[in-house]
């Protein structure tokens, strides 16, 4: 029996098992990452090796060196997430791990080590949307959550507002048109000086500041639900860089506060005026999620979590070390295609472009 036949009769027989648990790995950018997870919602293990060490130097990600890291990590965190576990690999039951998006080089190293585990034991292997793994965040720290269910996705490369229709399943409701929420913050913690990764250290640096002290414009956008960062990055950029033309020294913490307030601003809102046409419309009310690393933000989670309040709805925040990108998620992304019969073949490729 060929390995597909193999992995898709044992998919077959955990579709019922009381008790499924999943190696995953996570390599899509910077983090190599691998965890144990039972049954979607329990983290037996979760290990993270983080590269920012590595990349600091360069202000960013250099793509050639997350992927050698990577090579040289796989192992290492696969043998420390099952031994932190208590388990051997032939106590596994399924294998998953990110095929996209993300940097090529970094997602290939970790599809092909999965996929040479899963021909060596037999095992069923699922491949997972990082970003579906981000939204999966939410059920390792939320154990009421069950679709249907609203999600604010924030990343460095994504800012969606998106209605979880099943396990596996969203529909987009609104989107960036440009810049995301991350990737905004990053290049302006560039500007203020402040070193790689950007989005925390402006995070930190702006709970010490006023976040009234400059203003900067509001984003305008076709789309109702729709995000556009790039305005707004560029006019900091420029009232940065005006400051610092007429000898003015920046006031860092105030930049960073003000610049924090009106990205958090234009994220909320918009899923207020979703929240708001939704009830207006006479339809059911929804649970709110949040996911990706911009999630963290403090303020985003201030301010998220006074809209819910104010709504009546409840809100689901990932813990924050389940924020940033980590295996556990894939894992119970991966539980519930595993449940639905889906399994990936060893012809399964990353897929750096690959869309929610």
């Amino acid at each position: 029996m060929s390995y597909e036949a193999e992995a898709r009769r044992k998919a077959r027989e955990l579709a019922d098992a009381e008790r499924v648990r999943i190696l995953a790995l996570e390599t899509s950018c910077d983090e190599t990452a691998a965890a144990v997870i039972e049954n979607g919602r329990k983290i037996l293990s979760n290990v993270v090796f983080s590269q920012i060490d590595l990349h600091e130097l360069y202000g960013g990600v250099v793509p050639e060196i997350a992927s050698r890291a990577h090579m040289e990590a796989c192992d290492r965190v696969i043998d420390e997430a099952l031994e932190k576990a208590g388990m051997a690999l032939a106590e596994v039951d399924a294998l998953a791990v990110t095929k996209g998006p993300g940097l090529v080089g970094a997602l290939l190293t970790g599809v092909n080590c999965m996929k040479g585990i899963a021909f060596a034991t037999g095992k069923p292997l699922v491949g997972v949307n990082h970003i579906e793994g981000h939204v999966s965040a939410n059920y390792l720290c939320s154990p009421w959550l069950e679709p249907p269910f609203l999600c604010l996705v924030v990343s460095g490369g994504h800012s969606h507002l998106v209605q979880v229709e099943d396990y596996g399943k969203t529909r987009t409701i609104g989107q960036t048109r440009d810049d995301a929420a991350g990737e905004a913050f990053d290049k302006a913690a560039r500007v203020l000086g402040l070193p790689y990764p950007g989005g925390p250290r402006i995070d930190a640096l702006a709970e010490e500041g006023d976040p009234e002290a400059y203003r900067l414009p509001k984003p305008k956008t076709e789309g109702r639900y729709d995000y556009s960062f790039s305005g707004l990055k560029t006019a900091f950029l420029n009232l940065c860089h005006g400051m610092e033309s007429r000898g003015e020294k920046l006031k860092k913490a105030d930049l960073a506060a003000s610049f924090r307030a009106a990205v958090c601003q234009e994220l909320t809102e918009k899923a207020e005026r979703m929240l708001r046409d939704r009830r207006e419309s006479g339809e059911a009310p929804l649970a709110m999620a949040m996911a990706g690393g911009v999630s963290a933000n403090r303020e985003l989670r201030r301010r998220m979590k006074a809209l819910c309040e104010k709504e009546k709805i409840p809100l689901a925040m990932p813990e924050i070390g389940l924020c940033t990108d980590n295996a556990a998620m894939i894992g119970s992304a991966a539980y519930y295609r595993l449940r639905q019969g889906e399994t990936a073949g060893l012809g399964m490729n990353a897929e750096p472009a690959l869309r929610l």
